[in-house]
C-alpha cells in the first residue's frame, strides 16, 4: 500500500477528537515537561546560565577551561523499534536507536561549542525475555560504527564502554541511553547571547545528508509517544502489549490507520512508514565543526529544537521576540502525523521540529555563508526568521497553517 504526501486522508478516531492535552495526559507524557522544569528551577545553572547545556568549572581547576556532562536516551522510540523489529526481523533499526541516544547528547553539547574529543558511555536496560543478545550486539556495534563515521569528518569520540543491565521487572522492552563528557576552553563557549537584529538560519532535519545512507524523515527523538500511537494501527496493541504501558486507556493506544509496512513515495523512492518514523536523529556535528571554525564570531546562539519543538528557544532568551516567518516546507512525515492525529497545528509546532532541528542565531552578514556550509553537506538551510526586542519572552510562528504565538 502506498500513500503520497499530497493526498493524506484524515483518519477520524476517538483519540483525534480529544484535546491535544488530554491525549498527552492519558498517555502519561508532556510536550513541555513543565513539571520537570519546575523541579529543577532552583538548581545551580552553571557558569553560563543561558548556555544550551550546563557548563561546570574545570575538574582540574584550570580557570581557562570548563567541562560539561550530558545524559540522554532514545526515549520511547525504542518501543516502536521493538515492534518494527518483531514485525520485520530488521535488526538495522537498532543502529538508528543507538544514533538517536548518542546524537541527543552530542548535538546538545555542540550548541555550546563542544563538538570534538568527547567521552561517551552507554547504559542499556533490557527485558532479557524479549530483547535478545543480537539486539544488544547491534546497539554496541552501532556505537563503534557511529564513532568511526564521525571520525571521517574530524569529530572524535572516545568510547568508555558502559553498562548493560537485565531489568525486565521494570523495563518492558529496552531503554537505551548515553552519557557524554567534554572539556573546552571558556573562550570557546557559546553561551546564547541572542540579540535583537539577529537572523535565524534553520537547518533541515529531513532529506539525505552527504554522510547519511538513506532518506531521513526528520523525526529526531521527540514526540514519539504521540507519533506511534496516533499513526499506527490498534492491531499492534493486540500483538505487542509489552510495547506500551497497560495503564494507558485503550482509546488512546495505537489509534491510527497505518501499518508499519505501509509505504510512502518520497523523491521517487518507496519508504515504509515504520522506517520513516524511525529515521535516526540526524547529527549536525560535521556542519557545526565547520561553522565554528570559520564563523564563530558572528554566531550568537544555537538551539537544538528537541523537546519543545519550535518553541524551544523561549528558554534561552530574555526580553526578546523570536519571529519565524519563513520556515522550511513541512516534510511528509509531519504532515502524516498531523493528518492521522488531528493535532492542532499550533500544538504540532510545539511538539515536533516540523522540518528543521537546528537553529543558528547570527549576524545577517554571515547567514548566507552558514547556509552554504550546510548545503555543502546536502542539508537544506535558509533564513527562517529574526529576533526583536520585547517585554518578556515570545515566539511567533507565521506559517501557511496559521499564525501562532507562544
Amino acid at each position: 500500500m502506498s500513500i503520497y504526501p499530497c493526498s493524506f486522508n484524515i483518519h477520524i478516531n476517538f483519540a483525534a477528537t480529544m484535546t491535544d492535552q488530554n491525549r498527552y495526559d492519558l498517555r502519561g507524557v508532556s510536550s513541555s515537561k513543565d513539571d520537570v522544569h519546575k523541579a529543577i528551577k532552583h538548581l545551580d545553572k552553571g557558569l553560563y546560565p543561558m548556555a544550551f547545556c550546563k557548563i561546570l568549572p574545570d575538574l582540574s581547576g584550570d580557570p581557562e577551561y570548563c567541562c560539561l556532562m550530558h545524559a540522554d536516551t532514545a526515549g520511547t522510540k525504542t518501543s516502536l523499534a521493538y515492534v518494527y523489529w518483531k514485525e520485520t526481523g530488521d535488526l538495522s533499526v537498532w543502529k538508528g536507536i543507538a544514533q538517536d541516544a548518542i546524537m541527543m547528547n552530542l548535538d546538545d553539547m555542540a550548541c555550546v561549542g563542544c563538538y570534538n574529543n568527547i567521552l561517551l558511555s552507554s547504559t542499556i536496560g533490557r527485558n532479557k525475555k524479549i530483547i535478545d543478545g543480537d539486539v544488544v550486539a547491534s546497539l554496541i556495534q552501532a556505537t563503534v560504527d557511529i564513532a568511526d563515521q564521525l571520525k571521517k569528518d574530524g569529530v572524535l569520540l572516545h568510547l568508555a564502554g558502559g553498562e548493560t543491565a537485565d531489568v525486565g521487572d521494570i523495563v518492558r522492552t529496552v531503554d537505551v541511553g548515553y552519557t557524554a563528557y567534554g572539556r573546552l576552553r571558556r573562550s570557546d563557549v557559546l553561551a546564547n547571547d541572542i540579540k535583537a537584529g539577529d537572523v535565524i538560519v534553520g537547518l533541515a532535519s529531513y532529506g539525505q545528508a552527504s554522510y547519511e545512507t538513506e532518506y531521513n524523515g526528520g523525526m529526531g527523538s521527540n514526540g514519539l509517544t504521540s507519533a506511534r500511537h496516533d499513526v499506527f494501527s490498534h492491531e499492534y496493541a493486540e500483538k505487542y502489549p509489552e510495547s506500551y504501558n497497560p495503564l494507558i486507556p485503550d482509546e488512546v493506544v495505537y489509534t491510527g490507520s497505518k501499518k508499519l509496512t505501509d509505504t510512502i513515495s518520497i523523491d521517487g523512492k518507496e519508504i515504509t512508514l515504520g522506517k520513516l518514523v524511525l529515521s535516526p536523529t540526524r547529527t549536525y556535528l560535521p556542519v557545526i565543526k565547520v561553522m565554528f571554525e570559520q564563523f564563530r564570531e558572528g554566531i550568537h546562539g544555537m538551539i537544538h529544537c528537541t523537546g519543545g519543538g519550535q518553541v524551544k528557544v523561549s528558554k534561552f532568551i530574555k526580553n526578546k521576540r523570536v519571529v519565524k516567518n519563513n520556515l522550511l516546507e513541512i516534510p511528509p512525515l509531519f504532515k502524516l502525523i498531523q493528518s492521522e492525529s488531528g493535532t492542532s497545528w499550533k500544538e504540532m509546532y510545539e511538539v515536533f521540529n516540523m522540518g528543521h532541528r537546528l537553529e543558528v542565531y547570527c549576524d545577517q552578514s554571515i547567514a548566507q555563508s552558514i547556509i552554504d556550509v550546510s548545503k555543502s553537506f546536502n542539508i537544506d538551510a535558509q533564513i527562517i526568521g529574526h529576533v526583536e526586542e520585547a517585554e518578556g519572552e515570545h515566539v511567533h510562528i507565521h506559517s501557511p497553517q496559521g499564525n501562532f504565538e507562544y
